[in-house]
């Protein structure tokens, strides 16, 4: 059954109308897994030499063992972004005297090819083989290559359980935001250390060598976890009633706003249905999580917050800039059905700025966590919010106007380059780089809060001037529906 299932899928990919351009990206694909690959080679094979260069003085199996979770921690994020899930038309298969199970098996075990758990192969297994079995010997190291094996494994399927758990329940991304913030919090304060962890279950290991089949155990749960969670969803009336509960689902809050909330409902409601776009907004919220890499505060005492205007315009506009730099190519199957419909261009701007106004408060008002670590953290962020309501969405809609390269959102946005054109990269040279227009001047005279205090007036002196904006933004994508129409008919 395995092999008619591969049987399918590669006839499926060599049928597809897209196959060329699928065989290009998979070629881009193969030579970064390769290099990456090369990368993970050597420094498994220099673990060693690594270590003592860096951490001069420190015991070599202290740090490898420190690190081994905080890898993983990290490979969970990664997967959560990067990895896609594996797909299989399941529909025409149900009919069919193939035991459920089979399919669920299939897709599970698919889904260990994958780069992710191949790299901590190259990266950890050389140590353990050389290094840790010399020392405490074979038995020891082979403990160690299930650990880590397990480890991986289960990474694997929580990250496809949760992403699977997301396209049903959308409020579960909220969740595990949450979940994923507080675990950040707790390591930033030092509350919870990862690296002692790691390090003492590890130690715990290497003395109790047996205990490592506890991952396996767990990496186990996980996936029984997946395969009923597969199961559960896989009948064809299962799938109607959600989608029948998905097309009646209606957003009360919007309808004050008349037509133009009637818009932004539609689009939300576009945004949570297909792959892509539900793509993007998940991937801007993990974003959010980036303040933890940018926000010290010993540059904060210093007053040095070059990196932190950049990292609080991009996490409280990460959902403008990744969902807004393909305007309008979202929605470009039923572009035609907008412009036959005479809607009025004004409300259609309108609820653009509708909906990138509420994502991005939304998104403010989660991350204001982070003025625990420091208040000024919420001045700057505050700042990088006006801008992003107030101008960086004006940016973002006035590119909109040049982009006529559809997109098809029943597809994933991992490695796909659909809808891409030089547009996008121009866009983001003056969207990150304006804030500094304001806030340089004052900085380099010794004023960086009078600097940030500037990009708020002038965020928020461009939302009071929005219906000019409006108007210009209509008159532009006036002038060019014709155009933008024909390029999205090429999809």
């Amino acid at each position: 059954m395995l092999s008619t299932f591969l049987n399918h899928q590669w006839k499926a990919f060599w049928r597809s109308r897209n196959k060329g351009t699928s065989i290009a990206a998979q070629l881009f694909l193969g030579f970064v897994i390769l290099y990456l690959l090369a990368l993970a080679i050597l420094v498994g094979f220099g673990m060693e030499l690594i270590i003592g260069k860096l951490l001069p003085g420190k015991d070599v199996f202290y740090v490898f063992n420190g690190l081994i979770l905080y890898y993983f921690a990290i490979d969970f994020l990664m997967r959560l972004q990067l990895q896609e899930l594996p797909t299989l038309s399941i529909v025409p298969y149900l009919h069919l005297r193939i035991p459920k199970q089979k399919i669920v098996n299939f897709l599970n075990v698919r889904s260990l090819f994958s780069a992710f758990n191949i790299l901590p192969l190259f990266i950890f297994i050389p140590f353990c083989c050389t290094a840790i079995a010399e020392v405490y010997g074979p038995f020891v190291a082979i403990m160690y290559v299930i650990s880590i094996l397990s480890l991986s494994a289960f990474n694997n399927f929580t990250a496809m359980y949760i992403k699977r758990l997301t396209t049903v329940n959308v409020k579960a991304i909220i969740g595990v935001v949450v979940v994923i913030s507080s675990l950040a919090l707790l390591e930033y304060f030092k509350i919870l250390s990862i690296t002692e962890i790691s390090n003492r279950l590890f130690s715990f290991i290497t003395l109790h060598p047996p205990t490592a089949f506890t991952f396996t155990i767990v990496a186990l749960v996980m996936y029984f976890i997946n395969g009923k969670y597969l199961q559960r969803y896989m009948y064809t009336e299962e799938l109607s009633t959600a989608q029948e509960k998905k097309v009646s689902t209606a957003y009360p809050f919007l309808d004050r706003f008349g037509a133009v909330g009637v818009l932004a409902a539609l689009e939300l409601k576009l945004i949570l249905r297909h792959k892509r776009t539900r793509s993007a907004l998940i991937m801007s919220l993990v974003f959010m999580l980036y303040g933890f890499l940018f926000y010290k505060k010993l540059l904060l005492e210093k007053d040095d917050i070059r990196m932190m205007l950049f990292a609080a315009v991009f996490i409280t506009g990460s959902s403008i800039s990744i969902y807004g730099q393909f305007m309008f190519g979202w929605q470009a199957a039923h572009f035609d059905g907008l412009m036959v419909n005479k809607t009025n261009l004004k409300h259609f701007i309108k609820a653009k700025f509708l909906l990138f106004t509420t994502i991005s408060t939304i998104v403010a008002i989660i991350t204001s966590f982070y003025g625990l670590i420091s208040p000024k953290i919420l001045f700057i962020q505050f700042a990088a919010y006006c801008y992003n309501i107030g101008i960086g969405t004006v940016i973002v809609l006035y590119f909109a106007t040049w982009n006529s390269k559809a997109i098809d959102l029943s597809k994933g946005s991992t490695f796909n380059y659909q809808g891409i054109s030089a547009s996008q990269f121009i866009l983001m040279v003056p969207y990150f780089l304006i804030p500094y227009a304001f806030y340089l001047p004052f900085a380099l005279n010794g004023h960086p809060y009078w600097g940030i205090a500037c990009l708020a007036f002038f965020g928020l002196l461009a939302l009071c001037t929005r219906s000019f904006w409006v108007t210009f933004l209509a008159n532009e994508l006036n002038k060019r529906r014709y155009k933008i129409a024909e390029g999205f008919r090429e999809l």
